[in-house]
């Protein structure tokens, strides 16, 4: 069975909505959630799920990227993973890494790429007036938030939104995306899924 290691920040929502959908599915074991803060509320979540955990605190490396990786990828190799899936993982990695799993990590963006690379996604939308907003699900490459799109979802804009209130608009579609998307790359469909209106819990 693929094993999937998932890489958090926070509190991993969407950390949870993955290995809710394996644990359910059966289509992929989640092997590890590895964060790089010890206060991740998303590892007692994970632990709760059974899924082991493991801590790489990037303080603890000052400014060394590359010590800071090299300890990430020991402590993944133990794992085994297949797959890397970043769910809120706070951390830009360099082209070194990126590289030897290009083809074999996720990760989930708070836009419709190609716009909003980067931060703030929510409030440059607004900004430009955009009548639609969402997230995508994308395979991850040495450049930042510019890897193959995988799956996007998508909902309109409410004249009265914030970005707060789009943040929280677009997090349940984030939920329901990303365990679709890694189901149909589990089984090597890299076509993009669109959702529009989704339901969502």
């Amino acid at each position: 069975m693929t094993r999937i290691a998932v890489l958090i920040s926070g509190g991993g929502s969407n950390m949870v909505a993955l290995v809710r959908a394996m644990q359910s599915g059966g289509w992929a074991e989640p092997v590890l959630v590895l964060a790089n803060d010890p206060d991740a509320g998303g590892l007692q979540k994970a632990r709760a799920m059974g899924v082991q955990t493991a801590v790489v605190d990037h303080r603890a490396f000052k400014g060394d990227r590359g010590a800071f990786e090299k300890a990430l990828g020991d402590t993944l190799a133990t794992a085994k993973p297949d797959i890397l899936c970043l769910a809120g993982f706070m951390r830009v990695l360099t082209a070194d890494f990126v590289t030897k799993w290009e083809g074999r990590m996720l990760n989930i963006h708070p836009s419709l790429l190609p716009k909003y690379k980067g931060l703030h996604t929510h409030l440059r939308a607004l900004e430009a007036g955009d009548l639609q907003h969402g997230c995508t699900v994308h395979e991850v490459t040495p450049e930042l938030d510019d890897g193959p799109i995988l799956g996007q979802a998508m909902l309109d804009v409410a004249p009265d939104d914030t970005p707060e209130t789009l943040a929280a608009r677009v997090l349940p579609l984030e939920h329901t995306l990303y365990p679709r998307v890694l189901e149909r790359f589990v089984a090597g469909e890299k076509t993009l899924l669109s959702l529009r209106n989704v339901n969502v819990d």
